[in-house]
């Protein structure tokens, strides 16, 4: 893998029905009202009736002192079950939720397989990287943690793995 390359999984569970779970990250544009990490959420395009072919422009703002700002395309909904899409701008590559249920907990994976585009990060990457870990790290933290407040849940574990 080079050092511009990043693979991320991170996995919530949350004490929540799997329809509440799918129908928040399934809405991508009111995730700013309830993720402080997600900035901005443009709708660029629309899809079809299930989404796969819409278009959205998305700022994130971490910890660190920067933001990232890319496109994402969705190139396949299974309702319930999974989403997938293509990026494109700060960072490039694919990002891919899954939903599952083991008793009455929700699980929600998020695999994100990228590569980073400005300079600066490509750059800095060989150190950074732990940082840049660290900065996505959280991100997802608080998104998992958003999700349980905004349904009304429970968070019952997180993991982080790259």
């Amino acid at each position: 893998m080079r050092s511009s390359e990043y693979r991320f999984t991170t996995t919530w569970r949350v004490d929540a029905p799997l329809q509440s779970v799918w129908d928040a990250i399934h809405d991508p544009a009111r995730w700013p009202q309830w993720w402080t990490c997600v900035e901005r959420v443009t709708e660029v395009e629309k899809g079809a009736s299930d989404g796969v072919g819409a278009l959205h422009r998305y700022t994130w703002k971490g910890r660190l002192p920067y933001r990232v700002a890319f496109d994402m395309r969705v190139t396949r909904v299974e309702p319930l079950s999974a989403l997938e899409g293509e990026a494109c701008g700060d960072v490039e590559g694919t990002g891919r939720w899954q939903f599952s249920t083991r008793d009455a907990v929700t699980v929600v994976r998020y695999e994100w397989r990228v590569r980073t585009k400005r300079g600066w990060m490509n750059l800095l990457a060989p150190l950074a990287r732990p940082f840049f870990k660290w900065n996505h790290d959280y991100v997802m933290q608080q998104g998992g943690e958003a999700l349980a407040r905004v349904l009304n849940a429970r968070l019952v574990g997180i993991e982080h793995s790259s």
